[in-house]
């Protein structure tokens, strides 16, 4: 992805992010590229980074996590400080509660230690409480209490102008005391490290100057009689679109546009087919991007959910279409502007989580369960609420007088331009609404010059800081201890020996902390005295410190070559040799990050420009993770594992073979049948627990396999009554009700069981019925 580079702010908000420390907040009005510059960040910046989102929704849109899951959050309010209200529902936490509570694995607690950059999506919907349990865990598990976030870089994006944050009345009548208000910008830990205020200016979804004046005045409440004046000459409350206009309506209530779009679709004579969505995993409902049901009609209005990913960039999240011809082969949608038809292809959206690969000093992303859909929805209409973030070019605003702060705003700016606006009902000065304190807020905002002059400052800390973080072995203390404490579980050949190395390696790097301390510390001194001393002494201190710690860690590498060849010779330790060598390429990035910190004050002392500096920096080492063979001990089991050799008994295709559809399902299927565990399938064929389970539960919902094969009777018994008593068969609803003896995947293989139960009860009333017509 290219960057605008005609876009000033874009190009200084991605300075600030790549090159400093500094926290952002990121904001601009509708159409401004927020959302590309998360994407254009995601794709070039080098910093370890997870990002959040407040919401379910938003988080898979924003190809992250929740920050309830990301932090392990409890539900309910968070007080910074004090006591919390006395509540049997656990309606409230504080410090100490939250902390007492949070269960984090250690692989958890790792990531969070080597972020360096959180991105806070839609921060517009995020609360100041939340904020602030968010920087106490941070705090907590970096072991920083006296650092804002623990030392992690956090850039928040999003529009205060859209639509608040939802607290309960319950809730804020607590919180009040403590907040001035629920907005994030309020939360505590922002007072001692408020974010950079950077605005996107250039507009990219409207360019008609007319109408981006007036969305300036309804989003700063300085609309005037006048304007008030224009905007209503859109007012036609008998307007009745011609149907190949393709007009969307933005309503205030789910339920109001749900009605619409019934309606329409009735109303089209053609019959009417039904798409079920792919749904493999783990993928809550609350998170669904898309309709878990799509249902079509020839003639029905759409409009697309997705930016296309491909090069021609045939659609946009927001664009019209209507349903052209439904076959068995395809669906066809074409639209006003185009002759050539869309065929439509399924996206497929992702949950992950976040995770981290010391062999590669990376934040990874591991696939939990995927969501399969068409990227369309009915498009009579929509909520206001669900309209963000998208463009129309023609739209009805139906909202009577429902309007909430920020709504006017969000309908009006989802369109590219006045003329394909229309008004059901009136917009008096009443409902022009924006919270005062979020304008307070945004006239923070410094000039550009300002921002620029502060940037360079910003640049240098950072540099020093990269400086001194190349000294920090406590990653390196982390893992040796670790390593020590796991060595004690391992079942492997020599394991006395392996405890032994273990031992030694971790008493050795232990000896190097003090030094390391020590060193950063002169260094720091050193750094702060640069203008008076010249580069040349820092140079020369940082040039020995390199020098004894690349040669202890060179140290490290000789033992552990050492001791890998030993231990091939070992039975059971192919395992352990394959961690032994994400080891050794962590050992080899962290003598790398050593060596280069000499070579970054040699350039200091040369002369070399902040740019060059930066550059150096962001060019994070690399090492191999090795390929490590089986071990001498496993030799034999290895050789009995020759490719292609059980291919057929195991369901693996050989190579050119093609894939038949339902493949895989089918052969776990037969794997479960012959009594193999779910667990064993899983690790025989190289897959997650979830994969299977949803392929299992494939078939339990189209009749092949019992349910009472896959979920116990008694648990049948209740889940089904649970189902009952919430009247909902959503899993949210039903896991809510049960507790935690009972799976997400449980709860979905009854669901899917009484849907097949009841689609054969309607086909056999169906068929009773044509038969009685008949006679």
């Amino acid at each position: 992805m290219q960057t605008d580079h005609s876009n000033r702010y874009f190009e200084l908000a991605s300075r600030y992010v790549q090159h400093t420390g500094r926290h952002i907040f990121l904001t601009g009005k509708a159409g401004t590229g927020k959302t590309t510059f998360l994407k254009y960040i995601r794709e070039h910046c080098s910093k370890k980074m997870a990002v959040v989102a407040p919401t379910g929704v938003a988080a898979i849109n924003a190809g992250g996590v929740t920050v309830h899951t990301f932090f392990q959050l409890p539900l309910g309010a968070f007080v910074p400080t004090g006591q919390i209200p006395e509540s049997g529902d656990q309606l409230f936490n504080n410090r100490q509660t939250l902390l007492r509570n949070l269960r984090l694995s250690q692989p958890k607690r790792i990531l969070m230690r080597e972020l360096e950059l959180l991105v806070v999506d839609e921060v517009s919907m995020l609360r100041a409480d939340m904020l602030d349990a968010m920087d106490v865990v941070l705090r907590h598990v970096r072991r920083k209490p006296s650092l804002p976030f623990g030392g992690v870089q956090v850039l928040f994006i999003g529009d205060l102008f859209q639509l608040p944050p939802v607290v309960s009345d319950r809730e804020w009548n607590f919180l009040k005391e403590h907040y001035k208000s629920p907005f994030f910008f309020e939360a505590h830990v922002l007072k001692q490290a408020a974010p950079v205020f950077l605005e996107l200016k250039k507009i990219y979804r409207q360019n008609e100057e007319t109408f981006i004046n007036l969305l300036n005045k309804v989003r700063n409440n300085q609309m005037e009689a006048a304007d008030l004046e224009a905007l209503n000459r859109h007012y036609q409350p008998d307007f009745q679109p011609d149907n190949s206009a393709q007009f969307i309506t933005l309503t205030t209530h789910n339920s109001r546009a749900d009605n619409i779009n019934q309606k329409a679709l009735e109303r089209l004579p053609a019959p009417a087919f039904r798409f079920p969505a792919e749904i493999s995993g783990d993928f809550s409902e609350k998170a669904f991007p898309a309709d878990e049901e799509l249902v079509l009609k020839e003639g029905a209005q759409v409009m697309f959910i997705k930016n296309d990913k491909g090069e021609e960039r045939r659609y946009y999240n927001g664009r019209i279409g209507t349903v052209h011809s439904i076959t068995e082969e395809a669906i066809m949608i074409s639209f006003v502007d185009q002759e050539e038809l869309l065929e439509l292809e399924k996206e497929t959206w992702r949950n992950i989580r976040y995770q981290y690969n010391r062999a590669k000093d990376k934040i990874e992303e591991e696939e939990l369960g995927t969501f399969s859909q068409y990227p369309i929805r009915l498009a009579w209409a929509i909520t206001i609420h669900k309209s963000q973030g998208l463009t129309f070019d023609k739209a009805i605003i139906d909202a009577g007088a429902a309007f909430a702060p920020g709504q006017v705003y969000v309908a009006l700016s989802r369109l590219t331009n006045m003329d394909g606006l229309v008004l059901k009902s009136r917009i008096g000065s009443a409902a022009i609404q924006t919270d005062q304190r979020v304008h307070f807020f945004a006239s923070d905002e410094k000039p550009f010059e300002l921002l620029e002059e502060e940037l360079a400052l910003a640049e240098q800390d950072f540099i020093g800081t990269s400086l001194l973080q190349s000294f920090n072995l406590d990653p390196l203390m982390e893992l040796a201890e670790q390593w020590l404490l796991e060595s004690d579980k391992r079942n492997i050949g020599a394991k006395l020996e392996a405890m032994e190395w273990a031992r030694t390696f971790r008493d050795k790097v232990a000896g190097l902390i003090p030094v390391a301390i020590k060193t950063t510390a002169h260094l720091a001194a050193q750094l702060q005295q640069v203008e008076s001393n010249g580069y040349d002494y820092l140079d020369s201190r940082t040039a020995a410190a390199a020098n004894y710690f690349a040669t202890a860690i060179e140290g490290f590498l000789v033992s552990l070559q050492a001791h890998k060849e030993e231990m091939r010779k070992q039975p059971r330790v192919t395992k352990y040799l394959r961690e032994l060598a994400e080891i050794e390429s962590f050992l080899e990035l962290r003598l790398a990050s050593i060596r280069r910190s000499s070579h970054l004050t040699s350039a200091m002392a040369s002369g070399a420009a902040a740019s060059r500096l930066l550059e150096m920096i962001t060019e994070k080492p690399t090492a191999a993770v090795k390929d490590i063979p089986a071990s001498e001990g496993d030799a034999q089991s290895a050789k009995d594992k020759e490719p292609g050799k059980d291919a057929a008994k195991k369901g693996h295709r050989t190579k050119g073979e093609p894939r038949v559809k339902g493949e895989s399902q089918r052969t776990s299927l037969e794997f479960y049948r012959q009594g193999k565990s779910i667990e064993a399938i899983a690790l025989e064929r190289n897959l997650a627990v979830s994969t299977i389970m949803s392929h299992l539960i494939q078939f339990v919902g189209n009749g092949d396999l019992a349910l009472i094969d896959l979920v116990p009777a008694e648990k049948v018994t209740v889940i089904r009554k649970a189902i009952v008593e919430t009247g909902s068969e959503q899993l949210g609803p039903v896991k809510e009700f049960l507790g935690e003896g009972y799976s997400f995947d449980e709860i979905r293989a009854v669901v899917a069981y009484l849907r097949y139960h009841r689609d054969l009860k309607e086909k056999a009333g169906e068929a009773s019925l044509s038969s009685s017509a008949s006679s």
